[in-house]
């Protein structure tokens, strides 16, 4: 599945309601944001209007915030906020500034389907950087008692969710979305309301939580069915939770790429899930390339500072001077090798020789160039996977000075092959195959 590029909203929308937790009135004002900004939320009715943006805040734990998603920066928070996240994501929104005036977003009808509306009626537009997406490497699962969430690679976001308890009405339902499948997000997942058993009502009542509940914005099960109000969907509480999760995903701050299968799990481990993820994401950046500018470097000739802002290296491990050929699968970059390079101080400092893996690192360097310039991987990582046929020909001592030639060889969505070559003078003293695999 190929990529897209980031959206906001054409134009500001305004909703108002009463939080169903809180019970207090509140408005939203959401508005455009420019690329790479992603959700923030203002408190606009706090002094000096403080910012909480979805990418670097902290999700509260769920014990200190029953029923819902609340987060949190700088001792500021917004609650229940993941309905209005899954409309969000549904209307492919990237980018907005979200104006609060209480702590808590309004519940509106419990579902996603009345944000959703408003930000399709407004309209998108279009933005000139590529969307935010998060892929895995290797499957993660969290479970608690009965409940538990696996998640798996994939090329796009897909969920099955088995609601099963031992409620006439919440027996064995099962749903699956796909973000690319034939039904619609707005058709089928973001109508489905937020629902609880009559007795956990009057319990969150008598705990001071709910206070803006009533039958039209929570569905409320007794045994004898759904107490002043009608179903949407025969399975509109397993829908329901799909949407939470929906919601609670989008506050990795980018688009999850992944199969998802839940069974029984709600907002406790939704949340857990999102730290396990946030942690693999942590760990996937360690040890690859990213690069570090958000807009491609115009050849054919690149000079350091250019340079640096392709390529995360630094001193003493950036090996490239300067480019002075730069095609979409080709690239010349030189490296000065002189005495004063660190590894002569203890690579054979009688008899200096650049080491054989430095010049391999180089060749990778100017192979790198050509990929994370490219637009559609700018923000994405290029991992080194491998290399093959490598062959050192003449040792490289200082006063020398590598011409590396850099070619793309067979290029995916998710792998490349480069083939290098490093010479000395027009000899050539080292050449190989190399492979990187790229990733969101």
């Amino acid at each position: 599945m190929s990529g897209q590029q980031q959206r906001t909203l054409a134009n500001a929308v305004s909703m108002s309601g009463l939080g169903i937790h809180t019970g207090e009135p509140v408005s939203v004002r959401v508005l455009p944001a420019p690329p790479e900004t992603g959700v923030v939320f203002v408190r606009s009715d706090l002094p000096h209007h403080p910012v909480i943006p979805v990418a670097s805040s902290e999700v509260v734990d769920v014990g200190k915030s029953v029923r819902r998603t609340t987060l949190s920066k700088d001792g500021v928070e917004v609650q229940t906020v993941e309905h209005f996240m899954a409309s969000l994501w549904g209307a492919g929104i990237d980018n907005a500034y979200v104006e609060v005036t209480g702590v808590e977003l309004p519940g509106l009808d419990g579902s996603a389907l009345p944000f959703l509306q408003q930000f399709n009626a407004t309209g998108t537009v279009e933005q000139p950087a590529p969307r935010r997406y998060v892929s895995l490497r290797e499957p993660i699962v969290v479970e608690e008692g009965e409940a538990c969430i696996a998640v798996f690679p994939d090329k796009s976001l897909r969920i099955s969710y088995l609601l099963s308890y031992s409620h006439p009405l919440l027996k064995a339902q099962m749903v699956s979305f796909a973000e690319d499948g034939a039904a619609s997000f707005e058709q089928t997942i973001a109508p489905a309301r937020t629902f609880c058993l009559k007795e956990e009502a009057e319990a969150l009542r008598a705990a001071g939580f709910g206070k803006g509940a009533n039958f039209e914005n929570t569905l409320v099960l007794s045994d004898r069915g759904v107490l002043n109000n009608t179903l949407r969907f025969e399975d509109e509480f397993a829908r329901h939770k799909v949407l939470d999760l929906v919601g609670d995903l989008y506050l990795l701050g980018a688009h999850l790429r992944a199969r998802v299968v839940a069974i029984k799990s709600g907002h406790p481990l939704n949340v857990k899930l999102l730290k396990k993820l946030g942690q693999a994401i942590e760990q996937g950046k360690i040890g690859s390339l990213q690069s570090v500018s958000s807009e491609t470097m115009v050849g054919p000739q690149l000079d350091i500072t250019q340079i640096e802002k392709i390529l995360p290296h630094r001193y003493p491990f950036l090996l490239v001077d300067r480019i002075t050929e730069l095609t979409e699968t080709r690239a010349v970059g030189l490296k000065c090798v002189t005495i004063n390079d660190y590894f002569f101080r203890g690579h054979f400092p009688g008899r200096p020789v650049m080491p054989g893996v430095l010049m391999v690192e180089a060749m990778a360097q100017v192979g790198g160039i050509i990929l994370l310039n490219k637009r559609e991987n700018l923000g994405r990582y290029a991992y080194f996977m491998g290399i093959d046929k490598v062959k050192f020909r003449k040792p490289v001592v200082p006063g020398d000075q590598l011409v590396i030639e850099a070619e793309l060889g067979k290029l995916r969505s998710r792998t490349g092959q480069l083939m290098a070559r490093a010479y000395v003078g027009g000899t050539l003293v080292c050449e190989g195959e190399l492979m990187f695999a790229i990733s969101n």
